[in-house]
């Protein structure tokens, strides 16, 4: 598998990825980036849908990040509305 990197531009959450020396404007943007290590996904749906944990793990993959939380916060207890996901955790 060929290397991607993966930098901020202009505000922070836009994000761009190098692949083979080359700039690709994804279009992708991360709702917000803790402490430049946890990405945190923010969602307002009905159900879990596997898309949403499937973008979380691509912007974890993409980022080189290792921890990200999916929040949805249609849920009655905050608990309920939480999904964290770890990809890899360098030892």
């Amino acid at each position: 598998m060929e290397s991607a990197a993966w930098a901020p531009r202009g505000n922070g959450k836009g994000h761009v990825v190098m692949y083979k020396g080359n700039v690709l404007d994804c279009g992708s943007r991360l709702d917000r980036l803790v402490e430049r290590s946890v990405i945190v996904e923010l969602k307002m749906m009905e159900q879990r849908s596997p898309f949403h944990a499937a973008q979380l793990l691509t912007y974890l993959k993409l980022s080189g990040h290792h921890v990200g939380l999916l929040i949805n916060f249609n849920v009655r207890l905050f608990r309920d509305g939480l999904r964290r996901l770890v990809l890899d955790l360098p030892e």
